[in-house]
């Protein structure tokens, strides 16, 4: 299982971006799949993530801002994040996971200037 994360980079306060994440190895339309973040000096935390069935489940951080979707024929999910706060600074993560299998991303950094 391997994933590829892309899409970060340095926006001002209220701009957007998106990340994707795309994943090969595996058949991923069964998995859920989703999106952490961790700043400095911070735990890894959950933002988003949406599973099989198209449940999405998102921190109360960014409810309403960001938007998890998933393209299960190009086995990627995705990651809409709109009106930027720096503290939304941070490195992003994708993950995939169903049963004992729990894959990671490489991270993908996010640094929002105020």
């Amino acid at each position: 299982v391997q994933l590829q994360a892309s899409g970060g980079g340095l926006v001002q306060a209220g701009g957007s971006l998106r990340l994707s994440c795309a994943a090969s190895g595996s058949i991923f339309s069964f998995f859920t799949m989703g999106w952490y973040r961790q700043a400095p000096g911070n735990q890894r935390e959950l933002v988003a993530e949406i599973t099989s069935g198209g449940r999405t489940n998102y921190a109360d951080s960014v409810k309403g801002r960001f938007t998890i979707s998933r393209d299960n024929a190009k086995n990627t999910v995705y990651l809409q994040m709109n009106s930027l706060k720096p503290e939304d600074t941070a490195v992003y993560y994708c993950n995939v996971r169903r049963g004992p299998l729990d894959a990671w991303g490489q991270g993908t950094l996010v640094t929002v200037s105020s």
